[in-house]
């Protein structure tokens, strides 16, 4: 009987996700010996900083093989998302180590489930196999449904878990339907050797089909319309650290994953089949998102809408499907990460208990009773608005150019129509901040938790340096275009 020859496992390539499932071991362990659960967020978050710097070595090795057999690679598209991801898990841990003690929610369950939900997102972003795709997906869906019910006190977010994993189960089981429609056209699950076959003439038909149910677990991730129902309600109803999380890391790995599967197994011959599908998804999610956001009164359900429309922002680069439409998604993904986490940051640092602190009026007169909340919620809107010379600026520049390039000028209009109604809500806040005075019986702010200062500064930071000097982050994005 012939020996059973095991494969070579470059378990290397691998590094920056294995740090981040250790340290969710480890913490998972020292929260049976720990009282202090605020000291596992910081061990959190060391652990999540050394998987980014790891990352960014591996990067500099000359020679280095960077797959781990043929369902992963940590290329530089792999390893910008894993930025994304890290930025996104490192302010989310800064805001919770404030924002939980207040609110009575300081658990170390929190910190493992974030660790390992950001282990699947890495997963979706490494991923050139569309079963390990599922496999990242599942791992991180499974966390953020528990994040979500987090709060078991309250009803609200015991629904937002419910509802996210009842959705999620069905966005789930298109997606793996795709897959094996996709299979059963190709004899694949690679995304790579899925190009090459269909580029060779196999059974097209069939695999578009399988795409357009991939795209519907893809759309119900980065909450594109119409399977964005779940946005607002679950948002809302989760407590603000986890929304804090879930708004920019389950969206970036839903487009990390899409656009590796579109760009490889589905382009260049079939770019012209799903290209009309995207069009439509982006001029209904950015259109129905800053639509419903206009009718807002609570600033966190706000934030939600405002959420789905930046998702279609998004898909008007990936709709391009060109190189520069690409890379135009990954640096506004980027600035994406910065800008919407430090505003769910400033909604968290006012937030008590029940949603109080949440409500549009509760702004009034903030700039009198927290001039740095004020100062730094304006930087983060703005942003987001696209006003020069601010991140959010550059990156809606770059995917609207992006479009006109590849002859959908229109469709960069209706995104330039849509970020000026965009404008009216955000400065509607902008506006209770800084003209209307406060209302009777409110007292000065106490003050802002060390943790919560340090994320609102960094975001604040990044947002208006990234804006004053994006070069270095669109050469990143643009280097991350599979290479």
């Amino acid at each position: 009987m012939a020996a059973i020859e095991i494969p070579p496992l470059n378990f290397a390539a691998l590094l920056p996700l294995l740090i981040v499932v250790f340290t969710g071991l480890a913490v998972l362990i020292l929260d049976l010996f720990i009282a202090d659960k605020r000291s596992l967020g910081w061990i959190s978050l060391i652990g999540v900083l050394l998987a980014g710097v790891a990352g960014s070595m591996q990067q500099g090795l000359a020679g280095f093989n960077p797959a781990f057999q043929s369902v992963a690679i940590v290329d530089g598209y792999a390893h910008f998302f894993n930025l994304i991801f890290v930025v996104a898990a490192a302010l989310s841990i800064l805001v919770a180590l404030g924002y939980l003690g207040r609110v009575g929610l300081q658990k170390g369950e929190y910190y493992v489930l974030l660790l390992f939900s950001t282990a699947g997102m890495m997963v979706m972003a490494a991923a050139t196999d569309l079963m390990v795709v599922f496999l990242g997906l599942e791992t991180m869906s499974i966390a953020l449904y528990i994040m979500a019910a987090l709060d078991r006190k309250r009803q609200t977010s015991g629904e937002a878990g419910v509802k996210y994993f009842l959705m999620g189960s069905f966005s789930s089981a298109f997606f793996l339907y795709g897959v094996a429609l996709v299979y059963g056209a190709t004899g694949s699950t690679n995304v790579n050797t899925i190009g090459q076959v269909l580029s060779g003439g196999g059974q097209g038909p069939l695999a578009l089909l399988g795409l357009g149910l991939m795209l519907i677990g893809f759309a119900f991730k980065v909450a594109a319309v119409p399977f964005q129902w779940w946005t607002p309600d679950v948002y809302h109803g989760a407590p603000t650290a986890v929304t804090t999380f879930m708004s920019v890391g389950a969206k970036a790995a839903g487009f990390a994953a899409m656009i590796r599967v579109l760009m490889v197994s589905f382009s260049p011959a079939f770019t012209l089949n799903w290209q009309p599908a995207l069009v439509v998804l982006a001029v209904l999610t950015m259109t129905l998102g800053n639509i419903a956001a206009l009718a807002q009164k609570d600033v966190k359900r706000m934030l939600a809408y405002s959420s789905i429309a930046h998702a279609g922002y998004i898909f008007v680069g990936v709709a391009a499907g060109t190189a520069e439409g690409v890379s135009a998604a990954l640096f506004y993904l980027m600035v994406y990460a910065f800008m919407n986490t430090g505003a769910f940051a400033v909604v968290g640092a006012l937030e008590k208990k029940n949603h109080i602190g949440t409500k549009l009026s509760e702004y009034a007169g903030l700039h009198g009773r927290s001039p740095w909340l004020a100062a730094a919620m304006a930087v983060f809107l703005f942003s987001l608005t696209g006003f020069p010379p601010l991140a959010g600026f550059w990156g809606k520049l770059y995917l609207f150019r992006a479009a006109v390039n590849a002859n959908l000028t229109w469709l960069a209009v209706v995104a330039v129509i849509n970020s000026g109604v965009a404008v009216y809500y955000y400065f509607g806040v902008i506006v209770q901040m800084y003209m209307k005075p406060a209302e009777d019986g409110q007292a000065a702010f106490p003050g802002i938790n060390i943790a919560t200062k340090l994320a609102l500064t960094v975001a604040a930071a990044a947002t208006v340096l990234i804006g004053l000097a994006p070069g270095s982050i669109i050469a990143m994005a643009i280097s991350g275009i599979f290479g």
